[in-house]
């Protein structure tokens, strides 16, 4: 294993300087770390997570981009005390991101931001109560009718075809469209979102993308200063917290990032299961299941941001008997965790006790309106296709490259041509 090794118990967990074993560090290990970048990976996780296991135990050496060491943690009962010990493990970056390159692939989703997610002590309570305040001020009755709304007029733009590309024509116009309702944002200003959001995602002339993605930000904070109403935008404005400016567009861009990376996987993932497991496919149409239970096996299975709670210990800590260096990430896999053979036993069915949502002081608190929109969605294109089929090319999903999430790059279906739904 990398690092140093002590005789410690498994339950070891004690800042450096308070124990008498030598430090150790994965930085000076020669052990070769697993990248989390490659094709290889993205391909097949879980066959990589239980080599990891087998090899590692809990703790592994990974690279989350190329030369950016991590250790990944894929025991359960080790993430559960990692993310109930805020004091020991924060997710203030500061420190590590002093000396990453600035063209690091990965800074950019990790660096320091003032917002919760980013954030310790005084700031992080700070920020998380602005948060979760202007989430718990969503109409859930309301936002139901909305996705109802947004789904019928993008199944209707291609049921008499016979075919579509999910993603594309369905799943991601919808959840896009869906936060803008959430962050109260004006058709304008989403469209400026959006051109800089593919911009920066499709990487032509990402500096450009990135200011207009700012500019757009800011011009929602500004509009919602002066023209308030019941939105998650306006509620962080006016919350005791009083977050300026550039705090309130933080947080939206979060709402942004996440909301749709998150939803748009997780909506997708679960159609993937159930067109291809029988046992959903024909039990959701039959009515034995119901699509809240397919969402919650893909958020055990495959949970849609599959690595992506980080922290980063102040000093040197030993966990498992290995020593966690100062400073450097320390990723919780949630999909690793949640198939940790030590927790999996028996059929899944209700069962929610899986990381996808977090754990802890950090854990999401939007995961109503995640599920609500998520099952809406996969319900409203069940219901109007009742007959629709997965049309993959090569009979195997392609997913897309990356360490932190689970995402397919397409989801092309076919389906008898249906007239469309009255709207």
């Amino acid at each position: 294993m990398f690092g140093v090794r002590s005789l410690s118990t498994p339950q070891s967990h004690a800042p450096a300087e308070s124990c008498p074993v030598l430090h150790g560090s994965p930085i000076e290990s020669d052990e070769q770390r697993v990248p989390m970048y490659s094709p290889e990976f993205a391909a097949d996780p879980h066959r990589v997570y239980r080599e990891m296991r087998r090899r590692y135990g809990s703790l592994a050496p990974v690279e989350l981009a190329p030369g950016v060491p991590a250790t990944l943690v894929i025991g359960y009962g080790t993430a559960v005390r990692i993310l109930n010990d805020p004091d020991h493990f924060p997710a203030d970056p500061r420190a590590w991101q002093k000396n990453i390159p600035a063209d690091c692939p990965i800074l950019p989703l990790l660096e320091w931001r003032p917002m919760a997610s980013r954030s310790a002590g005084t700031d992080f309570t700070r920020y998380r109560g602005a948060i979760t305040a202007s989430i718990d001020e969503v109409d859930l009755y309301a936002l139901h009718s909305v996705v109802e709304g947004l789904a019928t007029p993008l199944i209707n733009s291609f049921c008499e075809d016979g075919s579509a590309e999910l993603i594309r024509q369905y799943v991601f116009p919808l959840v896009f469209q869906a936060v803008n309702y959430l962050l109260g944002c004006p058709p304008e200003i989403g469209a400026q979102v959006a051109a800089g959001t593919a911009a920066l995602l499709e990487g032509v002339d990402a500096e450009k993308g990135n200011q207009m993605l700012g500019e757009a930000l800011m011009s929602l904070v500004t509009l919602k200063r002066a023209e308030p109403q019941r939105d998650i935008t306006s509620v962080l404005l006016r919350h005791p917290a009083r977050l300026d400016d550039v705090e309130a567009s933080h947080h939206v861009s979060q709402v942004y990032g996440s909301g749709i990376e998150f939803q748009l996987n997780l909506i997708t993932n679960t159609l993937l299961l159930i067109l291809t497991d029988e046992r959903f496919g024909d039990s959701i149409l039959g009515g034995n299941l119901s699509s809240r239970d397919a969402i919650d096996e893909v958020l055990f299975n495959d949970p849609p941001l599959a690595n992506l709670l980080i922290t980063y210990p102040r000093h040197p800590i030993l966990i498992d008997d290995v020593w966690l260096p100062a400073h450097q990430p320390v990723v919780i896999s949630m999909a690793a965790c949640n198939n940790d053979p030590a927790i999996r036993t028996g059929d899944l069915t209700g069962n929610r006790s899986h990381l996808a949502w977090g754990l802890g002081p950090h854990a999401c608190p939007a995961r109503p309106l995640a599920y609500l929109i998520a099952q809406e969605a996969i319900d409203q294109l069940l219901d109007a296709l009742p007959e629709i089929e997965l049309n993959l090319p090569n009979r195997t999903p392609d997913w897309r490259p990356g360490p932190f999430h689970r995402a397919l790059t397409e989801l092309p279906v076919t389906f008898p041509p249906t007239s469309p739904l009255n709207i």
